[in-house]
């Protein structure tokens, strides 16, 4: 191979390098949506039961101990670390979208 061949640049590095910051983009934008919770139409769409389910969903991921048999029979305990809920290690955007969760149950007169 020729010295004047092997200095030329081949396309396929910028367009790989467009498609993978094209991924992390999109991959931190679902994280985003994810961690602000649902739009507000979608929010007003949950049953009580879908509100009730992401509501604890936040607290099983943290490790928090269910006591309840409803959320024991539903997430389990298994691995659980932590026995009160003040002392579950969650963000501050975790812990504002479960007090608009909670909001919206009381609403809605949800159990």
């Amino acid at each position: 191979m020729s010295k004047m061949a092997s200095k030329r640049k081949s396309p396929y590095p910028v367009i790989v390098g467009r498609y993978f910051g094209l991924r992390r983009l999109m991959a931190g934008a679902s994280i985003l949506i994810a961690t602000a919770g649902l739009s507000a139409s979608a929010a007003r769409a949950q049953s009580c039961q879908e509100l009730w389910v992401e509501r604890n969903s936040y607290y099983k991921d943290a490790g928090y101990c269910f006591k309840t048999r409803r959320a024991i029979s539903y997430f389990g305990n298994r691995g659980c670390s932590y026995e009160y809920e003040a002392d579950v290690p969650l963000s501050r955007g975790i812990r504002e979208r479960i007090a608009d969760i909670r909001a919206m149950e009381q609403r809605r007169g949800c159990d």
